[in-house]
């Protein structure tokens, strides 16, 4: 199976399965000497693990990393850091009744299909489960982007038909964390709520979007042609588990656009050159020009749903699927940190490639 390591310079290879005994990873390209805040990546992890509100996953995970080698003296050496997260709630026999069923919207067949072998036991590798290890791998990079006052924050901004009317840069992202949700308005986090006990008690499940900025890039980061900064966070997105549709900047809303109206125009600010508008999402011709990067993650709703579906087995025959096991009403809640880490293992492995 290939496609199992992320980024250049700074990389993140992971392992392991979503019910087998750990997830892990080995981070290579991490600069030397660098102090690494353990109690800072396990806070990064807890803000994904499951159990944490009635609408998540009531699967009981304890989510503390152990680091295997690449660290001395509590600083980097610049070898490769690898590191583990132990599966203490694993239970694969709540999957023995999927061992020869294709569930909807699941990657079930077109593992089989490829491989001729497919883990059962929550999807193996296609479990979001296997996103602990990206958190890891990312806190690791905010710790690095730390030093240049990098800062990456994500929330959720819509739930279903619910959303955030105001623009990014008029909301207090110092209330992310203020509601289970991660979304930093109170008023709309309550109606998502209310919401999602809707959704629950009717065994569905539903979609959102996570809306993420980024300040204080350097001008710079971003190569013109095939690794343009954007694209590079737009695999990093697509990568992640459930996610339908990446857009930065104006997004899609500048196809009804004049060039008139989604120019920004260039002025002076102090010594510094700064843009009037910020339609370009902080990246121009495929590089950061200084202000704001911001974009939007749209997720869809979890595939594992509380009603019965039809679907056929392994032998082609068509059968009825009972939803069981243990499942989120709604993903997003939980794939904030993901989205943070995986724009930060783009933004350090950018700065690494510029040489900051």
């Amino acid at each position: 199976m290939a496609g199992n390591t992320f980024g250049q310079l700074f990389r993140l290879t992971t392992f392991g399965e979503s019910h087998g005994s750990a997830i892990g990873g080995i981070i290579d390209g991490c600069p030397s000497g660098m102090e690494l805040d353990i109690k800072f990546v396990n806070s990064e992890l807890a803000k994904r693990k499951p159990g944490q509100s009635s609408v998540s996953s009531s699967r009981k995970e304890k989510d503390e990393i152990t680091i295997l080698s690449g660290i001395f003296e509590g600083k980097t050496t610049g070898a490769p850091i690898a590191f583990i997260i132990p599966n203490q709630d694993q239970k694969p026999e709540d999957y023995d009744h999927l061992k020869n069923v294709y569930r909807p919207s699941h990657a079930d067949y077109t593992y089989k299909a490829k491989y001729g072998h497919t883990d059962y036991r929550g999807g193996g590798r296609a479990s979001a489960r296997e996103t602990i290890a990206r958190v890891a791998g990312g806190a690791v990079a905010k710790i690095y982007l730390n030093k240049f006052n990098i800062k990456i924050q994500a929330f959720v901004s819509q739930i279903g038909e619910i959303k955030i009317s105001q623009e990014i840069n008029k909301i207090n992202l110092n209330k992310i964390d203020n509601n289970i949700l991660r979304c930093p308005d109170e008023k709309v986090a309550a109606a998502m709520i209310k919401y999602l006990d809707k959704i629950k008690k009717e065994g569905d499940t539903v979609g959102g979007m996570i809306s993420c900025k980024i300040s204080g890039c350097p001008v710079g980061l971003g190569e013109p042609v095939f690794d343009k900064l954007q694209a590079d966070l737009a695999k990093a997105m697509l990568s992640i588990q459930a996610v339908k549709g990446f857009e930065y900047g104006s997004g899609f809303s500048a196809a009804f656009m004049k060039g008139s109206e989604h120019n920004d125009e260039f002025v002076m600010k102090g010594n510094k050159i700064h843009t009037i508008t910020n339609h370009s999402g902080g990246i121009q011709g495929g590089i950061s020009n200084g202000e704001d990067i911001y974009f939007n993650v749209a997720f869809k709703p979890v595939s594992t749903i509380m009603q019965t579906q039809n679907t056929i087995d392994k032998k082609g025959k068509n059968v009825l699927l009972e939803g069981k096991g243990r499942h989120d009403v709604c993903v997003v809640p939980r794939a904030v940190p993901i989205v943070e880490a995986m724009a930060a293992l783009v933004i350090a492995d950018h700065c690494i490639r510029h040489h900051i």
